[in-house]
């Protein structure tokens, strides 16, 4: 048994899909209007609601769950409520083939943290991201813990495993996408560049940035400007920093 967190997430996966929540467990003695609607929408899918104490709650899940934490399936976060938004590779490359306006795709090389993961799914739901592709191997998947810090984006982002990264790069560019690799030590800055075009953001593991093979597929490599003593940002600060960027470059015409 898997379990679900926080009153927007968890309403996200009410929403999206109700079949995979078993129970849903809600903080007795907590009537406010957000509690109330969540519990209307649980009922109104057919999904079991229990009242329970703030001290059961906080002995089942570690993080801050508001009050609200679903029981799922020990797969559901892999097969169940995401199923909508797990693309294969084939589908990435078909979406991209088919859609006139300029793609916007986030690749993750590595990044194994999955508040970080849960964070850049975060930006590029709110910038309009096409896909999110990440490796199979060696990186964060989506758990309660990754859709909590999403805060619903998880349930929506289309997000794409990949076997590997650099023949999915190299699938991409022939199809016309432009990949921009964030790297610390590159000469151009993200503002100096253009990204009006279709282009894949490719954002290197924490410290270590983006592994060799990934490095050299990239046709450009940009950085962000550091006015301080820190010489880097927080891969999922800077993913957001980026993807904005494309989009205030794109509102611009």
């Amino acid at each position: 048994m898997e379990h679900v967190y926080g009153i927007h997430t968890v309403g996200s996966l009410l929403r999206r899909n109700p079949k995979s929540v078993q129970r849903l467990l809600l903080q007795a003695g907590r009537d406010d209007k957000r509690m109330a609607a969540l519990q209307e929408l649980a009922q109104n899918q057919g999904v079991a609601v229990s009242r329970q104490p703030r001290a059961e709650l906080d002995a089942i899940v570690s993080g801050r769950h508001q009050g609200a934490v679903a029981c799922v399936r020990a797969t559901a976060v892999q097969e169940g409520f995401s199923a909508s938004n797990l693309w294969r590779e084939s589908d990435l490359l078909q979406v991209v083939e088919n859609t006139k306006n300029p793609i916007l795709i986030l690749v993750l090389d590595g990044v194994t943290d999955p508040h970080n993961l849960g964070a850049c799914l975060r930006s590029a739901d709110g910038a309009g991201v096409d896909a999110v592709v990440v490796p199979k191997d060696n990186s964060a998947d989506l758990t309660p813990v990754v859709s909590k810090v999403a805060c619903g984006a998880a349930e929506v982002v289309p997000f794409v495993r990949v076997t590997n990264i650099s023949r999915t790069l190299q699938a991409l560019k022939a199809r016309g996408v432009w990949l921009y690799g964030a790297d610390d030590s590159a000469e151009k800055s993200i503002y100096n560049s253009d990204l009006m075009g279709s282009l894949a953001l490719v954002m290197g593991a924490e410290g270590a940035g983006m592994r060799r093979l990934t490095r050299e597929q990239c046709d450009n490599l940009v950085h962000l400007p550091m006015a301080g003593s820190v010489g880097s940002l927080n891969v999922s600060v800077a993913a957001g920093i980026c993807l904005f960027e494309v989009v205030r470059q794109r509102s611009a015409i």
